[in-house]
């Protein structure tokens, strides 16, 4: 994401935010670093690192002497400076982590609960959030995450079906999380959440653009662009699950027949024929899933795919191994420099990513100053009004 600092009236809030979003993003930096990168002076970004080492966000470390004079300091994020609960509901139950500032996960607990109502889901989270807070008593919390499956707001698709929740239609979740956990709170699609925390923490930290694919209960994807997930008109962008992959195929809870999901999913995995393995099923997939990786490549142009989610690290690696040999897209050059398809493990990649919501939420920068005018989108899961 291409960072810019302002020298407006009333932007120290801002620049305040960019200057930490800049470190978060990119790793430890001098403040010249800083200051290059965001377009503000160095005695502006001098000041901001003063208030934010104050207010603990910030740690200042200098390097080892190799020559004469003192070495620049080098600014990091103050791992205990603050914390996030990073929340997942699926329909396999209710998932929590504490995260800290600087990415590291510190505690998870999970709760099984198949096809969890409202609320039941809500009782388990104030738990679950008790739980995590206890972890660090004294800390500052910042704010919780929430990923759910997709996709949001959609007539016949959105809590249809296995693959997603039951029920939750019309609830007002951002306002049920902050009466439960007494904390702002933050929502995405969970497989922008993975994506997020694929791109700071994982296998996509060192790319500009890539394309996860999120294997969990159903499937779904998320393009990410500069740094930033593609998002869509209304959030749903990446719900290539519901992309026709069969000619008069399986049907779907979504009305139509032949979707990707009913085929390349868990809940695919799990309704196999009895006594199928694992080697069998992957076996019998892979023309979809080529052909899905085909869709994607030549829809988005990425860099690479990276493959993860909630299934088990095995069945990614066993259907990542089956692109070796792939039909021809936009992707098949000649000089390429990564693979088309990777494997992105982790299972709380999720969870990572819905704690770095809520750091995002509080600490960074919207895509312009805040104090800017603008529309403001309407949030489908608040009945209110997303920030």
């Amino acid at each position: 994401m291409v960072l810019r600092g302002t020298n407006q009236e009333k932007a120290r809030p801002y620049n305040r935010r960019i200057v930490l979003e800049c470190i978060r993003s990119d790793g430890p930096q001098t403040r010249g670093d800083i200051a290059e990168r965001v377009g503000l002076t160095v005695q502006t970004v001098s000041t901001i690192v003063r208030e934010l080492e104050d207010q603990g966000y910030l740690l200042s470390v200098r390097r080892a002497p190799k020559g004469r004079g003192l070495p620049p300091t080098t600014l990091h994020l103050n791992p205990d400076g603050g914390y996030a609960v990073g929340l997942s509901v699926t329909p396999l139950g209710v998932d929590a982590a504490l995260m800290n500032l600087a990415g590291d996960m510190l505690g998870s607990v999970a709760r099984p609960c198949a096809h969890p109502s409202p609320s039941q889901a809500f009782a388990l989270i104030e738990e679950l959030v008790a739980e995590m807070r206890d972890l660090r008593p004294d800390g500052r919390m910042l704010g919780v995450g929430f990923a759910m499956p997709g996709p949001f707001d959609v007539q016949a698709m959105s809590f249809v079906g296995p693959t997603t929740l039951d029920g939750w239609t019309g609830v007002p979740v951002r306002a049920r999380l902050e009466e439960v956990t007494r904390l702002p709170a933050f929502i995405a699609v969970d497989t922008v959440a993975a994506a997020l925390a694929v791109r700071l923490y994982g296998a996509g930290a060192s790319l500009s653009q890539f394309y996860y694919l999120h294997l969990g209960v159903g499937l779904g994807g998320t393009m990410m662009q500069d740094g930033v997930p593609v998002r869509g008109a209304w959030g749903n962008a990446g719900e290539i699950g519901h992309i026709p992959a069969v000619p008069n195929g399986l049907p779907c809870p979504c009305g139509s027949v032949g979707c990707l999901e009913r085929y390349l999913s868990l809940d695919a995995f799990s309704n196999r024929p009895v006594g199928q393995s694992q080697a069998d099923w992957v076996a019998e997939v892979i023309p979809v899933f080529h052909n899905a990786i085909r869709t994607v490549e030549n829809l988005f142009d990425p860099q690479t795919i990276l493959v993860g989610g909630i299934a088990p690290d095995e069945l990614i690696q066993a259907l990542v191994a089956t692109t070796g040999e792939l039909p021809t897209s936009i992707s098949t050059r000649y000089d390429r420099t990564t693979p088309r398809v990777t494997a992105a493990f982790g299972h709380q990649s999720v969870l990572r990513g819905a704690a770095a919501l809520a750091v995002s939420g509080v600490l960074s920068p919207r895509q312009e100053p805040i104090f800017a005018s603008r529309p403001r989108k309407r949030d489908p899961l608040s009945n209110g009004v997303a920030a």
